[in-house]
Parts: structure tokens; sequence; C-alpha cells
């Protein structure tokens, strides 16, 4: 790939540090995963980062679905038509770059819009595997991604790490956020589980049987700590394969918290907090480990 002129290179760092910065603000837990990750990587999976927070946001930015769809839309259409997302802001000139030298598939970036989509409604996550495949389109592809960067040589050999990591984030994702998704009427826990402990969708929403929700949790937290389970039974040993699964090193404690307080997730912060989360990084940044 030919070398870009000064003043091109210039324009791109200054993109590289917008998303950077920004990420800070929008998803302080990859920030800080980035940081732990050598310059070169930390700017490339800043832009990938930055992009899956701005399509993990939409639903936050909008009142209805219809605008929110277009959001996404833009997105798929830019990375269908253009060629290095000139005149679409910082972020698209830093990702575009990221595309072009890492030849990163852009059909992966363009179903994690599509899976976005399922966000910007109130319809319940119909079954477990429903879920496996909206994580394995979100967070899963992110890792892969992060792969594909970091360590292209190893990314195929660790997609099934990639494929769990992602599901068990995705859980803990959704454990957290719970009291944010339940005051808007979403349920990302699945249909399937729900029904396993004699709940269905509204009745999970009201939160007047708190045996039942307890139940749920449990059997959601405890998928979540499976799957975690499976990846880090297959590790890279690589610090480079490594990085792009650093952000996975804080589910762990997510899922346990939850298992702890079941129905109580609704009322207690089940997060590491900024100095447990940085803690954690920098340990499974040394032992490797999740």
């Amino acid at each position: 790939m030919p070398t870009p002129a000064p003043a091109v290179r210039s324009a791109l760092q200054d993109a590289f540090d917008y998303c950077l910065s920004t990420l800070r603000e929008l998803d302080r837990d990859r920030y800080l995963a980035c940081l732990l990750m050598p310059e070169a990587m930390r700017r490339d999976m800043a832009a990938l980062y930055l992009f899956n927070a701005e399509i993990a946001r939409v639903r936050d930015l909008v009142r209805e679905p219809l605008p929110g769809e277009i959001r996404l839309q833009w997105w798929r259409d830019l990375l269908e038509k253009s060629a290095n997302g000139e005149d679409a802001g910082p972020l698209a000139a830093a990702l575009f770059d990221v595309i072009g030298r890492h030849r990163l598939p852009r059909k992966v970036l363009m179903s994690m819009c599509e899976a976005r989509i399922f966000d910007l409604y109130d319809d319940p996550m119909p079954s477990r595997n429903d879920f496996e495949g909206y994580a394995g389109e979100t967070a899963s592809a992110l890792i892969q991604l992060g792969l594909m960067i970091a360590a292209p040589a190893h990314a195929q050999s660790h997609a099934e790490t990639a494929g769990h990591a992602g599901v068990a984030q995705a859980v803990a994702g959704a454990l957290l956020l719970m009291p944010r998704h339940a005051a808007r009427g979403q349920v990302y826990l699945p249909l399937d589980m729900l029904l396993a402990a004699g709940l269905d969708r509204d009745a999970f929403l009201a939160r007047s049987d708190k045996a039942r929700i307890d139940t749920a949790i449990e059997i959601f937290a405890t998928f979540g700590l499976e799957h975690l389970e499976k990846a880090r039974a297959h590790l890279p040993m690589s610090g480079e394969a490594f990085a792009p699964l650093l952000p996975v090193a804080l589910t762990r404690n997510v899922l346990k918290k939850a298992l702890k307080a079941k129905a109580g997730v609704f009322e207690t912060d089940i997060g590491s907090g900024p100095l447990g989360a940085q803690w954690r990084l920098w340990r499974a940044s040394r032992t490797r480990t999740l």
C-alpha cells in the first residue's frame, strides 16, 4: 500500500487521536485495554472499538426505531460504497485506513450494524441460540476483527475462542445494563431461559416474583460463565494474539457478582469500577488469562 503524503498522515493521525480520546468517553473499559497495547496496535484497535461504541449506542441517541435504523444504514452504505470514507468524519477516516491496511472484511462490519437493529426494538431475545447469534455478530466479531489486526496469522485458529469469549462478554454486558434495558422495556435475557424460570417478558419486567427472577438471572449468568470457560480453555499464548481479548478480562467478575446478586442486579452495580477495571486488565495483560 503506498505511503500516505505528509499532509494525509497528519490528517490520519488527528483522526486516530480523535478515536482514542472519544473512546475514553464512550467505552472506558476498551479504552483502558487499548492503553495496555503496543502503540501501533492501540490506534488501530481504538478506531475499531469506537466504531463498535458508535453503533452500540444508537438506541441511546434516538427516541424512535426509524432514526436509529437510518443511522445504522448510513454506516452500512458507507462500508459498502465508499472507498476510503472521505469526508465522513474522523472515525470513518481512521476506520477505513485500518480496513485497508489490515484487509478487514467489510461484510463483517456491515453485519455488526445489521445485528444492532435488534437494539432499537423491545422484542425479547427468542432463545439462547438467537443470543449466541447476536453475540457472534457483535462482541465475537469485534474480537475476531481485533485478531486480524493484532495477529493475522493466528486469527483463524483462535476463531472459536473469540466466539465463546464474545458470548460471555455479551452476557456480562446485558447484565450490567439490565436496569437501563428494563427501564425502556428491553429484555436481552433469552425467552427460553425466562420460560425455564417460569417467567415471560412482561413478568420479568414487572419484577414482582423475586424468586423466579433470581432463577432467571442465575441461568443467564451461568450460561455466560460456561462460554467463558470454553474461551479460557484455548487462550492464545502470544501477547499480540491475546491483546484483542483483554476487555474480556472484566467479564468473570461481572458474571460472578450477578450470580451473587441475582435479582439485585437491578439495584446493585456489578461492574468493576475504574480502579478495579484497570487492575484486572493489567493483570490479564501480564498473565494472559481471563
